[in-house]
């Protein structure tokens, strides 16, 4: 791939430029919105490509680990707003929905996609599922940080004071994601409609130990299959 001088920032057009980002990896930068978002190419490859999603507060690793690297397509990490090298919001205002569109715009550079979600990214994974169901070829839920969320239902609200930081992870989001509200039938909507239009008969692998409510719901759910990530992984690959 091609590498170009042009940092992210608020001029950044609409579309996609490469760089070289952190750890002299392949960078390329997407708009969302306001917002510049990283997604890392993390190793090449021939075939369909697989989509890292991270846990909150976290970012994408420098490398790729190895429990991946049976996985015959390219690997790529995308850093969700307001974390990694992924631009930060003024004022927070963080949902998973707005993850998903973070997550929307790397599909649409990306085309094609089986995704690993860990933690918060593998709530975000199965929303996304959901979604776009002709475009992700199979979505693997796997434990991390902000799995949990903030419950099935709405707590008291909250006014957040804090300091003003372009750093990540962003304490926003912190905040915000690890109250993220996950009612279990929210989750099952998402879990039927890929169901319903994925082309494969066994769509989502949940691989964690920790099951949270929406969870285990999800993994109750006909035709969602438990085992582990390599081999959630090995089964997706053999998907054309």
């Amino acid at each position: 791939m091609s590498s170009s001088a042009q940092e992210p920032d608020a001029a950044f057009p609409a579309g996609a430029s490469h760089k070289r980002g952190p750890g002299d990896r392949n960078t390329i930068w997407l708009r969302h919105g306001k917002t510049t978002l990283a997604l890392h190419l993390m190793r090449e490859g021939w075939g369909r490509p697989l989509l890292l999603l991270h846990g909150l507060g976290e970012r994408t690793p420098r490398e790729a680990p190895e429990r991946f690297c049976a996985w015959p397509g390219p690997i790529y990490g995308l850093d969700f707003t307001g974390h990694g090298d992924s631009s930060v919001p003024v004022g927070g205002g963080y949902t998973a929905e707005i993850l998903m569109a973070d997550v929307d715009a790397a599909l649409l550079h990306l085309g094609k996609v089986t995704i690993c979600g860990r933690g918060l990214g593998a709530y975000v994974a199965l929303l996304v599922g959901g979604a776009r169901p002709t475009q992700v070829r199979g979505v693997v839920l796997a434990d991390g940080p902000g799995l949990v969320g903030g419950g099935v239902r709405p707590s008291s609200p909250h006014v957040w004071l804090v300091g003003s930081t372009a750093t990540t992870p962003d304490p926003y989001a912190l905040a915000e994601l690890s109250r993220d509200v996950r009612p279990p039938d929210y989750a099952l909507e998402f879990v039927r409609q890929m169901m319903q239009w994925s082309e494969l008969d066994t769509p989502i692998a949940v691989t964690t130990v920790v099951r949270p409510e929406w969870l285990a719901a999800v993994a109750d759910e006909f035709g969602v299959v438990e085992t582990s990530v390599p081999e959630a992984l090995a089964r997706f690959a053999e998907t054309a």
